[in-house]
């Protein structure tokens, strides 16, 4: 298997994919809690270790977290129960149904255990963290909008994502601070169409999924651990490719769901939103070429007899995906210039 799972586990992976499609598919507010819980409760088993304090803590931290976002959510769904007269929004309720929203994904401001969490988790529990457990509360959030609020949060999530991430060494950290700024593009992707933030999300769970595998296959947790990644520049160059993809570096791939929501906000004259974006993408980039010049220019001389041989077929699986990122140089000649 690609990754270590026992059937155990198995079991509680599928609860944790039904859990969603129950929270997406009710057709109810109490429908979407049961479901949010059952995920809860079937996330927690798959992130626990006996054998590892830092996994239990990791479980313990998610468990009380996201227990407080689920009582904040349904204490917003009795209130709306008791003062829903009419059809018509009502502001408090709206803020209170987003927030606990924005706490279960590791939104700013509620982003403080995201980090800490992820980096008590193996590299398979930080991919299901950043990617899938991010689809119900972002359709939840799409069905109860509060633009004004929305707006704020995105630009927030942006700025604390770009900015945590320059200092960090730890890449579980790194790939956190990176997931609440890409956080920030869903959001405005998901208020101009649920279509474009299908778009956006499997692109990022797509580039997410490369890094993870990689970093997993080749055990590295930690910047200074890329000095050991010792094989051809060439094969270094092409993996690596995704973390510009991954930023929005044009002409990759990654860069066009960026360009669109670029775009529609253009059309929106939302100026200011549009400059912090640009701007922070900046910087995740910054952050993201230091991992690839470590990587690539880094060497010591103990290094030119420590080789790594990666006896792993699926090594070849990520160099071929990799190439896909080249894609978006061919697409944005052919439809884009």
């Amino acid at each position: 298997m690609l990754f270590n799972i026992n059937s155990n586990k198995m079991f509680f992976f599928f609860i944790l994919i039904f859990s969603t499609l129950i929270s997406i598919s009710s057709n109810s507010w109490m429908g979407c809690w049961i479901g949010l819980e059952i995920n809860l409760m079937s996330f927690i088993p798959l992130i626990s270790n006996s054998y590892n304090l830092m996994t239990s803590e990791a479980s313990l931290k998610y468990f009380l977290t996201q227990s407080i976002a689920s009582i904040n959510f349904l204490f917003s769904i009795l209130l709306k129960m008791i003062m829903m007269k009419n059809f018509e929004m009502n502001p408090l309720i709206s803020i209170l149904i987003n927030s606990s929203m924005f706490m279960k994904m590791g939104s700013a401001p509620f982003h403080f255990w995201f980090p800490n969490i992820i980096e008590g988790m193996s590299w398979l529990n930080c991919f299901i963290l950043m990617t899938w457990q991010k689809i119900t509360p972002m359709i939840l959030l799409s069905y109860y909008l509060n633009k004004n609020l929305l707006m704020i949060i995105m630009m927030l999530n942006t700025v604390i994502g770009a900015i945590g991430g320059i200092n960090q060494t730890s890449l579980r950290k790194l790939m956190s601070f990176s997931s609440i700024n890409n956080l920030g593009w869903m959001m405005s992707s998901i208020m101009i169409s649920e279509t474009l933030w299908m778009l956006y999300f499997f692109m990022y769970s797509f580039f997410i999924s490369i890094m993870c595998f990689l970093f997993y296959i080749l055990n590295i947790y930690f910047i200074n651990q890329l000095f050991m990644f010792n094989i051809n520049f060439l094969l270094k160059f092409l993996i690596l490719m995704n973390f510009l993809s991954l930023g929005g570096l044009p002409p990759f791939m990654g860069f066009f769901p960026k360009w669109i929501i670029i775009n529609f906000m253009m059309m929106k004259k939302l100026y200011i939103i549009n400059f912090i974006f640009i701007m922070m993408s900046l910087i995740t980039l910054f952050f993201y070429m230091r991992i690839i010049y470590s990587c690539i220019l880094f060497n010591y001389l103990k290094l030119k007899w420590n080789k790594i041989f990666i006896k792993n077929n699926y090594f070849k699986l990520i160099l071929i995906i990799s190439l896909i990122s080249s894609i978006g140089m061919i697409i944005s000649t052919l439809f884009f210039l």
